[in-house]
């Protein structure tokens, strides 16, 4: 099996460090898909679901925030502010963070704070769908 070294690094630690064979990033513009040997670039991603099937063991889903994945001679660094499983995700803190968000965006103050209460509410509500997700089975 073709797999390539990859790195999950979160802002308070390391997800992940091991050999993968696919790697799934939630894209700006859509997901990628990343196999053995890619092409080196660097890749701006969302808020989202992260896929990956590690070398040994069942393929990880966790939910990221914002950040970047970079691609480098088979060496595969994914970078977020966050990364956690859906069963990770503290629902209440979530549903507080979603409220807060939803009242931001009713004040309307500059285009930053706009945009920031945009990306809080996006974070917020991929959250608590992961987690119900998990919950489910």
């Amino acid at each position: 099996m073709n797999t390539f070294s990859l790195k999950v690094i979160a802002s308070n630690r390391i997800f992940f460090e091991g050999n993968a064979s696919l790697l799934v990033v939630p894209g700006i513009d859509g997901e990628y898909g990343i196999l053995a040997h890619h092409e080196n670039t660097v890749i701006a991603t969302r808020e989202g679901l992260v896929r990956f099937s590690p070398e040994e063991g069942d393929e990880v889903i966790a939910l990221a925030g914002i950040g970047f994945c970079e691609i480098d001679n088979n060496e595969v660094t994914f970078l977020a502010d966050t990364v956690e499983r859906p069963e990770e995700i503290d629902v209440l803190r979530a549903q507080a963070a979603l409220e807060r968000a939803q009242e931001q965006l009713r004040q309307r103050r500059s285009q930053w704070e706009y945009q920031m209460s945009q990306a809080s509410l996006a974070r917020a509500l991929e959250r608590l769908k992961e987690s119900s997700r998990a919950a489910r089975g």
